[in-house]
């Protein structure tokens, strides 16, 4: 019998968002409130738990020791620590979690800490382009995420998440960078475009070949792209990924987001479904990213449930 995949959280800024906070147009998004309301954020991973995430990703996707500087007056070491804050908050939701005992089906819950690309620190919506990363060098990408690294793992992550990144230059700078924290374990997962390509129009099977190198990668995939195109990127990409290497599977709501405006209300695409595709494909990891709710990771972990059981 295959495995059981890690079940991943969904949107925590969305989230945030439904619970009343102005994330829109803030250039911290949920990293704001890990500074004004940490206890807002420690209830979204609590309600991730409950509906049957085994892993929290940290609110620090558009975290950063500049930004927290730059947005929030705060000092460096300020800055670092509020960053590795986003760590310490999704232990204590897990703590709280686990005193109410696991059943029998349930992992251990792990903390994944997110870091996002350096377009969300731009916030101008590059991090669905990467054009940012042709006037930069994978020496000046590796120094923009090296703090952040460092925060995340001093703060005891259990790994990184390094996600939506659209370009191949910064894969490499990622890849690269992650040698020197030799004991940490990581995801890679691009935003993709379309069928076949991340968001900088290089092919998906292309990044896939980069995140293969290395040793330190326990999965490579897909995020915050639509749900249709998540199976033919990893078919298209399947002959590239190492062996011992898992797909790591978190897409959006299938809604589209502007920039100025927001999300796009419109017709949500029901991923539950096409996670059992993904599952099939090898995804260890699935999970939702913008828009995808508790509800919505209750509805997947019930279907992959399902899908476990009938092959036993």
């Amino acid at each position: 019998m295959a495995c059981a995949p890690f079940i991943l959280d969904g949107g925590i800024s969305t989230e945030l968002e439904e619970r009343g906070f102005q994330i829109q147009g803030d250039p911290l998004w949920s990293a704001r409130i890990l500074y004004t309301n940490p206890n807002a954020v420690k209830d979204v991973h609590y309600s991730f738990l409950q509906c049957g995430s085994d892993i929290l990703t940290t609110a620090t996707y558009q975290a950063s020791i500049e930004g927290f500087t730059k947005y929030l007056g705060l000092k460096p070491e300020e800055a670092e620590e509020l960053l590795m804050s986003g760590v310490r908050v999704a232990r204590e939701s897990i703590t709280d979690f686990m005193a109410n005992g696991l059943t029998a089906d349930r992992k251990v819950p792990s903390v994944a800490g997110s870091v996002g690309p350096y377009g969300a620190f731009l916030h101008d919506g590059s991090e669905y382009t990467g054009v940012y990363a042709s006037s930069m060098s994978v020496e000046e990408l590796k120094n923009w995420h090296r703090p952040q690294i460092h925060s995340l793992v001093a703060a005891g992550v259990d790994l990184l998440a390094l996600e939506t990144i659209p370009s191949l230059k910064e894969a490499e700078a990622l890849v690269e960078l992650l040698r020197e924290f030799p004991d940490a374990k990581a995801w890679l997962s691009f935003s993709c475009k379309d069928a076949q390509s991340i968001s900088d129009g290089n092919k998906f099977a292309k990044a896939v070949q980069v995140a293969s190198n290395s040793s330190q990668l326990v999965a490579v995939g897909v995020n915050c792209s639509p749900p249709a195109l998540v199976t033919p990127l990893l078919e298209s990409a399947k002959s590239y990924k190492a062996p011992e290497m898992s797909w790591v599977v978190y897409p959006n709501s299938g809604e589209d987001w502007d920039p100025s405006t927001g999300w796009r209300t419109q017709h949500r695409i029901p991923f539950t479904e096409l996670s059992v595709e993904w599952k099939e494909q090898g995804a260890l990891w699935i999970g939702g990213c913008c828009r995808i709710s508790p509800a919505d990771i209750a509805q997947l972990k019930s279907r992959l449930t399902e899908t476990q059981k009938s092959q036993i």
